[in-house]
């Protein structure tokens, strides 16, 4: 209990705030819709509540969200095409098989970059490079030219996660795979090993704590990259179609009840790859990061 206080008054200060600033951000349009109606005569708590309770507010409060997240993703059908359950395992779906495409890439690209001077050279400026395009640009072209040759659905959205989530796994991997000191490198060489031994035994034992840091920052900007690219098609379904719909209809309640189911989704993914960093942990041994 005493290590869970702190979060829980921080997360009580956050409440409040949030009730605080949904009525600051409410009360223009509330005092219009008094306006309108007639209504001079309204006491100061009336005026608070209505304004935490507004159809389409500017800031919804706390409980339109909850109450739109329990409406829509448990007393709902999760069959259903207005289910955020329904629109969530979409988002999942493209999200783990990009992050498992920009794993894979990013783990090879990683071992060709320690391993051969030439692919350090030329492919690390690139991949830096790659990642100074912004998302917003590439995932319209990546939907629309796979589209155009019939490809649509999951696989283009999974290439837009796996663009977002190779880089921090390259990068994070090519630290790792580099961190066995020259000493060991050379006691490897005394006892004439394999350049795949030293991998295997070495180099790949070392980067373990690498990877997994790196694949808790993959797997959260892979989900970004999902939603982004379900922006750029909505017919196909996710959380980023009921961001766009919900932009558009001015239902700011479905916008950010939708922000909540991404942003717990993220959270129960970045925790998974920390359960499995500390069971690959205990079976080499050791500790995790």
């Amino acid at each position: 209990m005493t290590r869970a206080l702190p979060i829980l008054i921080v997360l009580l200060a956050i409440v409040l705030f949030w009730y605080a600033a949904a009525i600051w951000m409410n009360a223009p349009w509330q005092g219009m819709l008094y306006a309108r109606a007639g209504a001079l005569d309204v006491s100061a708590l009336q005026f608070v509540l209505d304004t935490w309770t507004q159809a389409k507010p500017v800031l919804p409060a706390p409980h339109q969200v909850f109450g739109e997240i329990w409406n829509a993703a448990i007393a709902i059908d999760p069959t259903s095409r207005r289910s955020l359950a329904y629109h969530g395992w979409i988002t999942l779906s493209g999200t783990l098989f990009g992050f498992e495409l920009g794993t894979g890439l990013g783990i090879a690209l990683a071992v060709a970059i320690v391993h051969n001077d030439a692919a350090n050279r030329s492919l690390m400026p690139w991949i830096i490079a790659s990642q100074t395009v912004p998302i917003l640009a590439v995932a319209p072209m990546v939907v629309v030219g796979f589209g155009a040759v019939g490809v649509t659905g999951l696989l283009p959205k999974a290439l837009i996660s796996m663009y977002l989530s190779f880089f921090p796994v390259v990068v994070g991997m090519v630290k790792g795979l580099r961190t066995p000191e020259p000493i060991q490198l050379d006691m490897l060489a005394t006892y004439n090993a394999t350049p795949w031994q030293v991998f295997a035994k070495l180099r790949w034992p070392s980067a373990m704590p690498f990877l997994f840091a790196s694949m808790k920052v993959g797997i959260a900007i892979s989900l970004i990259g999902a939603v982004v690219g379900e922006l750029s098609n909505n017919a196909g379904g996710g959380l980023g179609v009921r961001l766009l719909t919900g932009s558009y209809n001015g239902q700011t309640i479905q916008i950010w009840a939708a922000l909540f189911i991404a942003a717990a989704l993220a959270a129960v993914l970045v925790i998974a790859i920390g359960v499995l960093e500390r069971l690959v942990a205990a079976r080499m041994g050791g500790r995790p990061a």
